[in-house]
């Protein structure tokens, strides 16, 4: 499950969290995934967005041993590729919204991972305009990080086996 911030810039909860946490829930509980890998960004302690995945999933009855912890994934590149190289999953299910998944399976792809995607509900164009403008951006990005940077997640560190739950 790819990070994003549980609350709005002013302190609403945030309609894309709530609804991949939903998605998540939906996989896991009918036995679709084995377990879920919850990656983002963790600048702070006030700001840990595997943290507040990991509490909102198991507010809705997920086991925490089916939760995986990725503190690293500080873009979607870094989630994307340390899904493969850090917990060994060369094949896996990406859950966000449709706009995202589509970029985090081109990265996926790019670096031979067979990744698919979940798409957790999305937010009315009207309410999340600004979210689809920066995607432009993030695309763009992309692309000069693949073919003209080649840019790497920002920490590798070392791997961790999944045990089999």
């Amino acid at each position: 499950m790819l990070g994003t911030s549980k609350f709005l810039r002013n302190g609403s909860p945030n309609p894309y969290f709530n609804f991949r946490v939903d998605a998540a829930v939906h996989l896991i509980k009918n036995k679709k995934v084995d377990f879920i890998i919850v990656s983002g960004d963790n600048k702070t302690e006030d700001y840990n967005e595997p943290k507040q995945m990991r509490k909102a999933l198991i507010a809705a009855g997920v086991d925490p041993k089916k939760i995986v912890m990725d503190y690293a994934g500080f873009r979607t590149l870094d989630s994307v590729i340390r899904a493969k190289e850090v917990f060994g999953q060369d094949k896996f299910i990406i859950i966000s919204q449709k706009f995202h998944i589509e970029r985090a399976i081109f990265i996926g792809r790019s670096h031979g991972i067979n990744a698919y995607g979940y798409c957790a509900n999305d937010v009315p164009i009207e309410k999340g305009y600004y979210v689809h403008i920066r995607e432009i951006f993030a695309r763009l990005k992309m692309f000069l990080d693949l073919y003209i940077i080649h840019k790497e997640p920002k920490f590798l560190g070392k791997k961790e086996k999944i045990e089999d739950q």
